[in-house]
């Protein structure tokens, strides 16, 4: 790469004026530097729009001075203000709605309010306070961002943590002891002496680096929820939810059903959390320990990151990217971690269940294609779709239930079995709820339940980026039909063998048809899911009882 194309990519990056005042502050760099870049494939600098556009992330993000880069070191781990520019710059692209016009918000409004009068039947909770906001996508990262930089906080810091030690006591020689400066592209930023100890310099570095992924991550994310509660826990500050309109009414759009009950249907699913949240006050407190205590048991391999380091020759956040990524850096999970991991997919399997149990009991009168959609959720939630794997492989933990069916079926048997309102009575305390077989005791039925292939997995070959939603669910909508036509034709003998039964004998019926389960599977959780729950069904603090030590006697 000649010194021409360098000048010339200045100039595009920033303009005539200021691309000749880098030229000349590149030409004063020492000769063994411009070698260096002179080195470089042209093809691994930053496009020039790229580039304009992180400028603009870092002027917006507090990164205007030396001193606003000290305090971004001092106030924690993530710059929040970076990543919710960068979040914004992709949720605010020239795809998505800047505003949701009248018709359209209407109807998501209507489809909520309908939704509410539904779960009014079949749930003893009443609705949440307040009316489910309508939101862009823009709104959603707005209103959740602080919330996933909570989540995020204490892996981040582990990470800091960590490339500060590499940094300082194993490539130490690397710099020489010191950093001059550090680099925008080829542009040198001149920074003071408390920040030229390798150690700050580079926990400013990741602090920037994780807080551009997670602005990434949380951007390419807004184009893919529907509900605020797609993630199983309440983000935004409204306890009645909201709805990302443009997201949920291309996803009915793209689907050969009115869109109207596309739209019911996820009201459903919404309105359902909401009132469960709503209710029950220990649970989103339980949520945030079982996370955090997941989070802060991370681990980092100091020698994997050393070797992710060795390619940041050149000190800018982007090569660092790969050393604040716990797919390359992350230690194996610890016990702590398997046995908070473990409580909290027992959890998100019994809230999951219960708002697909008492999603079908509303619906069921209402809405045609019922038994397809919540297929489709059911298939959708199991493997998770690109940004949100992303997303998950960022935090280091997965918010995707499993054993969704069997929890589902298992909530519809107490329904069947004990009416509603003892059902949901199973809220009052993590004791009282039930209790999923155990994988290892029941392996029929985790294999006759299975979300996935592999139940467990969470690398299934079949991602979600590789399945064709649109064919699965026209399967789904042949099958229904063909099963519709054989019924006509008396055909019981085909009828009886359709495919599409397999999906019928999933749903779990309060009126009957509910998969029979022994009373013994109906145990209490609570030697197994029991972090916060003390006598009186309050919260208590993290640590105070061993209710999540797996096979505690009581």
């Amino acid at each position: 790469m000649d010194e021409n194309a360098i000048h010339q990519w200045l100039i595009d990056c920033f303009g005539q004026i200021q691309g000749e005042m880098a030229w000349q502050q590149l030409s004063q760099l020492p000769q063994e530097v411009r070698d260096q870049l002179a080195q470089q494939n042209p093809d691994n600098l930053p496009k020039p729009d790229e580039v304009r556009a992180m400028m603009k992330a870092f002027t917006e993000g507090g990164l205007n001075s030396l001193m606003d880069m000290q305090q971004a070191v001092d106030r924690g781990p993530i710059n929040v203000k970076l990543a919710s520019t960068i979040a914004l710059e992709r949720a605010n692209d020239e795809e998505s709605w800047h505003t949701v016009n009248a018709q359209d918000a209407a109807s998501v409004r209507r489809a909520a309010s309908e939704a509410n009068l539904w779960l009014d039947s079949a749930c003893a909770f009443d609705p949440a306070p307040g009316e489910p906001d309508v939101l862009t996508r823009a709104d959603w990262v707005n209103g959740t961002l602080n919330s996933w930089a909570t989540f995020a906080a204490p892996v981040a810091s582990a990470m800091n943590e960590a490339l500060a030690s590499v940094v300082s006591e194993r490539l130490g020689d690397t710099f020489g002891g010191e950093i001059a400066g550090v680099y925008a592209g080829p542009i040198p930023i001149p920074i003071p002496d408390n920040l030229k100890d390798p150690g700050q310099i580079v926990k400013l570095l990741a602090n920037t680096s994780f807080a551009m992924q997670l602005g990434h991550a949380a951007g390419d994310l807004s184009h893919e929820v529907r509900g605020s509660f797609d993630q199983s826990v309440p983000l935004l500050g409204n306890p009645a939810g909201g709805i990302i309109a443009q997201n949920a009414i291309e996803y009915a759009r793209s689907l050969d059903i009115d869109q109207s009950e596309v739209l019911a249907f996820l009201a459903l699913q919404e309105e359902a959390h909401a009132r469960l949240f709503a209710a029950v006050p220990w649970l989103m407190p339980r949520f945030e320990a079982l996370i955090g205590k997941y989070a802060r048991g991370t681990r980092i391999d100091l020698d994997a990151m050393e070797e992710q380091l060795r390619d940041a020759q050149i000190m800018n956040p982007d090569s660092f990217s790969g050393a604040v990524n716990l797919t390359n850096v992350a230690i194996p999970d610890t016990p702590e971690q398997r046995e908070a991991l473990s409580s909290l997919e027992r959890l998100l399997a019994a809230v999951e269940g219960w708002v697909d149990c008492v999603t079908w009991k509303a619906g069921m009168a209402h809405l045609p294609h019922l038994d397809q959609l919540r297929e489709m959720m059911r298939r959708e939630r199991a493997v998770g779709g690109v940004a949100q794997r992303s997303f998950e492989s960022l935090l280091g933990l997965q918010l995707r239930p499993k054993r969704l069916r069997e929890a589902a079926d298992l909530w519809a048997s107490i329904d069947a079995q004990s009416g509603m309102e003892e059902r949901d009575a199973r809220w009052s305390h993590p004791d009282l709820l039930p209790q999923l077989p155990s994988e290892t005791a029941a392996p029929h039925a985790a294999s006759s339940h299975s979300d996935t292939p592999a139940d467990t997995a969470t690398d299934d070959t079949q991602t979600a980026s590789s399945i064709d939603w649109d064919a699965e669910l026209s399967k789904l909508l042949d099958e229904d039909a063909r099963q519709h036509a054989e019924s006509e034709t008396g055909d019981s003998a085909n009828a009886g063998g359709s495919d599409a039964s397999d999906i019928k004998a999933s749903d779990a019926k309060a009126g009957g048809n509910t998969p029979a389960h022994d009373a013994g599977n109906l145990r209490s959780s609570g030697d197994a899911d029991n972090t916060n729950g003390d006598a009186d069904g309050k919260p208590g603090q993290e640590g105070e009882t061993g209710a999540d030590e797996p096979g505690e006697s009581r």
